[in-house]
């Protein structure tokens, strides 16, 4: 079976993906990944081939544009009403019309058997659909956006559909969710089961994980990790964050933060630890809990390892994954600047976290049912038997159409 994956020209957006990449491969089929160059580096450092189209998007320059310095974006976007979150779409439509005829001369000559993507990647759902074969999305966590931006961008998207033979942008044939039951939206988009397995790239087992393997080990130990640290956060907000943490009693902080940016941190406080940034799934089993932004893969392997969670989301799928997290019992979550900056605030929900011990339960119970959730091995199986018998009428051909 041959495999085309298309991502989003996000890393993080592709990473979710790669532990069932691997099992397709094991399995002997033929795994491509059609992205621009920002995530080709990422498949090759896992393994797989890539192969590279148009130019670098750069997120990190998008989400940053326009702001002042020292201002993330929680600052100048507040959180959006959940009516809005399909607002989302409009962004990865636009995107998905303009890299369309590129895939698709790339589709055409690969033929694949089955399509395989994330959530927000449209290109994928055209593609497939005219080339006659499934097409599977696999969500990254609690999926609050995918579901209503499909809906969002179908009116826009129908007069490029219709001009492609096609009556509107289609669904995924199969949509993966790696949420465990209990962290799932009430009344969501529905999805066939998956288990997460962390990944966020290779990296050597630093000594000082190896000499200290067990939780709890004199001192409770708090990871905290921003993802983009100073890029959406600021030198000033992470500094006043660690010093919060660093006041509560019989605790390390364990921050990974790069080290240019550790100069422009100054001094840490007495009982914080700074990390070249590495993969969580290396030293979470070392921890008792873990402060964070709310980002997709920090936030799945800290509940992985069963780990209560500190969310301070700052956009987009951050907010509902901090109330799914805090509705669950596994975690607490302030969405507003105000109360992220509040030092008192901050610490007193660490203080709660490690000390009253249902968070810590209701934690490993995330961690139970994820860990009972089918593997990749097996969502690798189904997607073959699905690719087998699931094949659709072919279309025209795909190129040159959509700029007519």
């Amino acid at each position: 079976m041959r495999v085309l994956v298309i991502s989003t020209p996000v890393p993080t957006h592709f990473l979710p993906l790669v532990p069932l990449l691997w099992a397709l491969r094991s399995a002997g089929h033929e795994v491509t990944v059609l992205a621009q160059p920002d995530v080709v580096g990422a498949v090759r450092a896992c393994g797989l081939t890539a192969i590279s189209a148009g130019e670098p998007f750069e997120v990190n320059g998008m989400l940053l544009e326009g702001l002042e310095p020292e201002r993330r974006p929680l600052q100048a976007r507040p959180r959006p009403a959940p009516e809005l979150l399909g607002g989302y779409g409009r962004l990865w439509w636009a995107h998905a019309a303009s890299m369309l005829d590129g895939y698709s001369d790339v589709a055409e000559r690969y033929r694949p058997d089955l399509v395989l993507a994330d959530p927000l990647e449209y290109c994928s759902l055209i593609i497939g659909a005219r080339l006659g074969v499934p097409v599977v999305h696999h969500r990254w966590t609690v999926d609050a956006i995918s579901g209503p931006a499909r809906a969002f961008v179908r009116p826009g998207a129908r007069e490029l559909c219709e001009r492609l033979g096609l009556p509107g942008l289609p669904d995924p044939d199969v949509l993966l969710d790696p949420c465990p039951p209990s962290l799932r939206l009430p009344g969501g988009e529905p999805g066939t089961p998956i288990r997460y397995v962390p990944y966020s790239g290779g990296a050597e087992v630093p000594a000082w994980v190896r000499a200290d393997r067990g939780p709890g080990a004199g001192r409770r130990r708090v990871a905290v990790s921003l993802g983009n640290t100073l890029a959406l956060h600021g030198v000033g907000f992470t500094r006043g964050l660690l010093r919060a943490l660093a006041a509560r009693p019989g605790t390390e902080i364990l921050v990974t933060l790069p080290e240019p940016y550790r100069t422009r941190i100054g001094p840490l406080p007495s009982g914080v630890t700074a990390v070249d940034p590495l993969p969580l799934h290396l030293f979470l089993g070392t921890c008792d809990a873990m402060v964070h932004h709310g980002g997709a893969g920090t936030a799945m392997t800290a509940t992985s390892f069963g780990l209560p969670q500190l969310v301070l989301p700052q956009l987009a799928d951050h907010f509902p994954l901090g109330d799914r997290l805090t509705a669950a019992g596994a975690g607490l979550s302030f969405d507003t600047a105000e109360r992220q900056d509040d030092p008192r605030t901050v610490g007193a929900a660490l203080d709660e976290l490690l000390s009253d011990p249902r968070y810590a339960d209701a934690a490993r119970g995330l961690a139970a049912e994820m860990a009972r959730m089918p593997s990749p091995v097996a969502a690798a199986a189904d997607l073959e038997r699905r690719a087998r018998a699931g094949t659709r009428p072919r279309k025209a051909s795909l190129q040159c159409t959509s700029r007519n």
